[in-house]
């Protein structure tokens, strides 16, 4: 009796999810035909901004620190390791990367390297030792990774505006300037997806290089087949010799040093400056990504475009709020990205985990 209940709560909830997700697609699809077929109401001027090539060009900046971070969280739990510290690292790369920039001089060099390239990977090294203190913790220490995760949060909440109002004499720091934009010669003329694609700034290109390498790598070299079977079966990746801890440190180390490509693409590529009130210049991009790569199914490639879907609505509210003539709060107009993730997150239901993830480990233990 009790099985089939659970069959039929099962089936109920999945009806709602669908439900909900062919409503959303219709309200969708209702805005853009609307928006067509009437360019001066509110739906044509929500169509029109955004697909202005402007928007686009923001959101994939905007799409950075949340993709970087939801690359990191997918080799984090695939290997076994739940990493909600994403906030964190990328809160203390950006600041890192910064800091380190002010220091040299933004218009220095370091010997060939101009300074911005050098706080670029000043912010990576402290993403990525946090990381790796956050994993010496959790396969050590044994201890429970999402209170960990929380720490590694709270820590970089707390230092790196410490540590600026320190430095600058406020929680906010002095402008650096940001990296310039890399442009392709020739397809950077193209129209339309030219100025999107082929000229951006240096984090956006490396973005769209390590989406698909991530995918590749996990899906077929031998490192990413370890960290498959570490999050699913560790005690078959122990029996064949392989080392589970190892494997788990490479992982987590990973989210980091991608964790802070993303925070200083945020700090560096994007504002120039480290913002340290309220929730930090980051503001919950980093639990964002987790929501991201969920909804992606662990998929990189998946990640990516829920990132990007939440990276458009934010460039979308931004330009929203400079349309003159429609009496929309500003303050409903900042919820869309955040309440757009509760929508993701009751469409995704149960996202298959990896089934020890979470889990520690000891090679030889019974399971």
């Amino acid at each position: 009796m009790s099985n089939t209940r659970s069959i039929r709560s099962a089936l109920n909830r999945k009806t709602l999810r669908r439900g909900l997700a062919a409503v959303a697609g219709l309200a969708a699809l209702v805005t853009i035909v609307a928006g067509l077929i009437f360019p001066g109401s509110f739906a044509g001027t929500l169509l029109g901004i955004a697909t202005k090539q402007g928007t686009i060009e923001h959101a994939l900046r905007l799409c950075v620190p949340i993709v970087f971070a939801a690359l990191g969280g997918i080799y984090a739990e695939k290997s076994g390791v739940i990493n909600i510290g994403l906030e964190g690292l990328l809160i203390i790369s950006a600041f890192t990367g910064v800091l380190v920039t002010s220091e040299l001089g933004p218009q220095s060099t370091v010997g060939p390297v101009p300074s911005i390239w050098v706080g670029f990977l000043a912010g990576i090294l402290a993403s990525t030792l946090l990381a790796l203190l956050f994993a010496v913790v959790c396969i050590e220490f044994r201890a429970d990774q999402i209170i960990a995760g929380l720490a590694v949060w709270l820590i970089a909440l707390g230092l790196a505006p410490f540590a600026a109002t320190v430095v600058y004499g406020s929680v906010n720091s002095a402008s650096v300037g940001t990296f310039g934009d890399w442009t392709v010669p020739v397809l950077a003329d193209l129209p339309y997806v030219g100025p999107i694609l082929f000229s951006a700034a240096p984090t956006v290109f490396m973005m769209l290089v390590a989406v698909p390498l991530a995918w590749y790598s996990l899906k077929y070299t031998r490192f990413g087949r370890y960290v498959r079977a570490s999050g699913e079966n560790p005690k078959a990746l122990d029996t064949v010799g392989v080392n589970v801890h190892k494997v788990r440190y490479a992982a987590v180390t990973l989210s980091g040093i991608l964790s802070g490509i993303g925070g200083v693409g945020l700090s560096l590529g994007q504002a120039g400056i480290f913002i340290g009130s309220g929730q930090t210049m980051v503001n919950g991009k980093g639990f964002i990504a987790i929501v991201a790569y969920l909804f992606g199914n662990y998929n990189p490639i998946g990640a990516f475009g829920a990132g990007l879907l939440f990276a458009g609505l934010d460039a979308i509210q931004l330009r929203l709020q400079q349309v003159p003539g429609y009496a929309v709060p500003d303050q409903l107009i900042q919820m869309i990205p955040y309440v757009t993730v509760i929508v993701v997150l009751a469409l995704v239901g149960k996202t298959r985990v990896p089934d020890a993830a979470g889990e520690h480990y000891e090679s030889g233990e019974e399971r």
